[in-house]
């Protein structure tokens, strides 16, 4: 693989008009392409197979007037006197009327006739649905829908929406920038030069815009989730970045040292190119793992995110070298003293050998360490986003405050029960066993009078919980109704399912759960193989996915800590605290393992390549820390940066993506790589890069060190080789 990047480099390198030419063509013509074929995204949470989905799939095919997939919103008014008085009723019939002439409303419960008035008179709840899932309205319904308010509050009431069918689609803002200006700070610090830190940046930018372009073109024929190109956007920014800072670090290390660019541009393609191929083949492994899970939206995430690290790795082999062309021998060396030149270097050598003589204390801290940060992970909760995650301050956060307060936090998260009749002899004993069995469990749920379809041989009931949507209780309450089903089979021949916004966050919950230990196994499997592939050893991967594990459940730890106890928010800018995200632990484990498998690649890689070239495994250690970690160094910062700007979006999820990014390189980079790995490498000496002798004969030797390569250029007749590349 080394000669052949070699060989791709020196190519690049020269034509690298050609190169350049291509790669602009692709910019522009996905980018003409997101112009004209973009389509609309989706913030539809759905699994097919779950109960809650299967009734709602019923319901469309047999019920479609009750429009159950479709948007929902709860309209709250309220006023300090009686809401039941002559001027309250008519704020309420007026609110009503313009309700059911807001853009794709399907039909509005009145609250005078539904009773949904406050014990203390001071609240009426009005139930609005919709023809269309919530992912469907624009911003000009949800206008239309706020519009209808506007007599109320012109009367002196006030008026607050919650629902579905009132959160807006999740964007990111300009935070991402931020972590852009720092990285691009990093870089100058890291290379001494304005035009060296500049190439990475550029390149990035370049993936980064192909691969968006490639998203939104997609989205004119596919329903994609709406976090899907801002997975993508964090990822394929961050590696963009760090591949392209490893080729130019090499670059400019094979100019000191005498190389011509050309050839110069060549050997760091070959040798930091082939860390790149394999680093980004972790990271790609672990996105695209996520397809097996079986959740369509966290696969299509995914795939996005695993394609635009795949348009980073090819750039950073072709575009990167053609820039370098361009460049030529300018970055030989940095016009920007910020710092000794030696300094990183002479820092980074210091601790390899401090924590070579302290390994063991170092080892027992570091562990210990990890071990307190995680504690918190064993009281994680899992949820979906609701109202009640909202910021304080918003329209869906006060409805939800005031609905819990004047009718229960139950009224906030109601279930549908959906009972097929068609297999019943007497649907009329079906229905009423339903109800009774539902409002005698322990829990002691409402439940409203069913409605039937005109078939009659299908009908729904409301219940009305106790507890709020996002609690323990509520879980309960659906696992004790879906636990009724058997006995009124048995006894009438119906069938119940439960379904609604609660009970489908409640299964993507616990499919998420489910999915989550053997996702695990699936990527921590592969990588093993891969990295076994790479470093030839048992050891160096095994240590390297016990590593990643130290780190992700200290993550979680500090997920729980911030996002569910709330401590640091203030600092952090996070509004509210409740569960974690369901989907959080999963896509952090696909995507932190990938990352922080590029740090293993990035530093193992250079003390292989020390130790296959001759040296000792102490002094391997040690020098190739000494390369490697100046570089790594800059890697994790960038990433950090990058990701820590997410943390300042309006989405609590992309919020707590962010966080949890930015803190899980943190610790991988310089407690596990950066530390443990090193102290792991000198107490186990030659013992790291043992691998049976039978398992060596079998696997393909790829040379990711460049050894062969550095051979045949370094050979006597290395200029017939160079020639004969030409």
């Amino acid at each position: 693989m080394a000669s052949f990047l070699y060989r791709l480099g020196r190519f690049s390198f020269r034509r690298r008009a050609l190169v350049t030419a291509v790669w602009a063509a692709v910019l522009v013509a996905l980018g003409a392409g997101a112009l004209t074929l973009s389509g609309q995204l989706s913030n539809s949470v759905t699994i097919p197979g779950t109960e809650s989905q299967k009734a709602i799939d019923q319901l469309a095919d047999r019920f479609p007037e009750a429009a159950a997939g479709g948007a929902t919103a709860r309209v709250v008014i309220s006023t300090p006197g009686d809401i039941t008085d002559a001027a309250g009723q008519a704020a309420i019939t007026g609110l009503v009327k313009g309700l059911e002439n807001a853009p794709k409303v399907a039909g509005v419960v009145n609250p005078l006739q539904m009773q949904a008035i406050s014990p203390d008179k001071h609240v009426a709840l009005a139930q609005v649905s919709y023809r269309v899932p919530g992912f469907e309205l624009t911003d000009a319904d949800r206008e239309g829908l706020m519009a209808a308010a506007d007599s109320a509050k012109a009367a002196g009431y006030t008026v607050d929406f919650g629902g579905d069918a009132v959160q807006a689609m999740p964007a990111t803002n300009a935070t991402e920038g931020l972590g852009v200006a720092v990285a691009a700070v990093v870089l100058i610090i890291t290379f001494g030069s304005l035009l060296a830190a500049g190439i990475p940046l550029l390149t990035a930018l370049i993936g980064v815009g192909i691969g968006m372009a490639g998203i939104t073109t997609a989205s004119g024929f596919l329903e994609l989730n709406t976090n899907t190109p801002v997975l993508a956007l964090m990822i394929g920014l961050a590696v963009g970045i760090d591949y392209a800072l490893f080729i130019v670090s090499r670059y400019r290390h094979e100019l000191t040292i005498g190389r011509d660019p050309e050839e110069a541009a060549g050997r760091a393609t070959g040798t930091a190119g082939s860390a790149v191929v394999f680093a980004g083949l972790t990271v790609i492994i672990a996105l695209a793992g996520l397809t097996v899970v079986g959740i369509p939206f966290l696969g299509e995430m995914g795939i996005a995110a695993a394609i635009t690290v795949a348009i980073a790795v090819v750039i950073a082999l072709t575009l990167l070298p053609a820039i370098l062309g361009f460049a030529g021998g300018k970055l030989a060396g940095g016009k920007i003293r910020l710092r000794r030149k030696e300094s990183a270097t002479t820092h980074g050598e210091r601790w390899a050998k401090f924590v070579a003589r302290h390994r063991i204390p170092v080892l027992i801290a570091a562990i210990a360490g990890l071990a307190i940060v995680a504690v918190p992970a064993a009281s994680m909760q899992l949820g979906l986003p609701n109202d009640s995650t909202a910021a304080p301050d918003t329209t869906q956060r006060k409805a939800y405050d005031t609905v819990a307060r004047s009718f229960g936090e139950g009224a906030n998260g109601p279930l549908v029960i959906v009972v097929d009749l068609s297999g019943s002899t007497d649907r009329q004993a079906a229905l009423q066993q339903a109800a009774a069995g539902i409002g005698g469990l322990p829990e002691r749920p409402i439940v409203t009078p069913p409605k039937t379809n005109r078939a009659g041989d299908l009908a729904l009931l409301t219940v009305i919980p106790k507890s709020g949507p996002s609690t323990t209780a509520t879980e309960d309450l659906v696992s004790d109704i879906r636990g009724l089903n058997a006995g009124l089979g048995s006894a009438t021949g119906a069938s119940l399912a439960v379904t609604g916004q609660t009970a489908a966050n409640i299964d993507v919950s616990e499919k998420l759960a489910d999915a989550m230990l053997p996702y695990l196994a699936l990527i921590v499997g592969l990588a093993f193989l891969l990295l076994m592939l790479v470093f030839r050893s048992i050891v160096v991967p095994l240590k390297a996915t016990l590593g990643f594990l130290g780190s992700v459940v200290a993550t979680f730890g500090a997920v729980v800590a911030v996002f569910q106890w709330g401590w640091l928010t203030d600092l952090l800018g996070v509004k509210t605290t409740g569960p974690i995200m369901s989907m959080l632990p999963i896509l952090l484990i696909g995507v932190l393992f990938g990352l922080a498998m590029d740090y293993q690649v990035f530093l193992v890689t250079r003390m292989r390549e020390e130790y296959v070239h001759g040296a000792d495994p102490q002094q391997a250690m040690v020098t190739g820390f000494r390369h490697g970690s100046r570089v790594v160094v800059a890697a994790a910062l960038i990433m950090i940066s990058v990701f820590a700007g997410f943390v300042l979006a309006e989405s609590s999820l992309i919020q707590s993506i962010g966080f949890a990014l930015a803190f899980g390189v943190l610790v991988d980079a310089f407690v596990i790589r950066m530390t443990i790995v090193p102290a792991l490498m000198s107490l186990l000496g030659r013992g790291a890069w043992w691998l049976p002798k039978w398992l060596d004969r079998v696997l393909p030797d790829v040379d990711v060190e460049g050894e062969k390569l550095a051979k045949q250029l370094d050979a006597p007749d290395e200029r017939e080789l160079v020639d004969a590349s030409k």
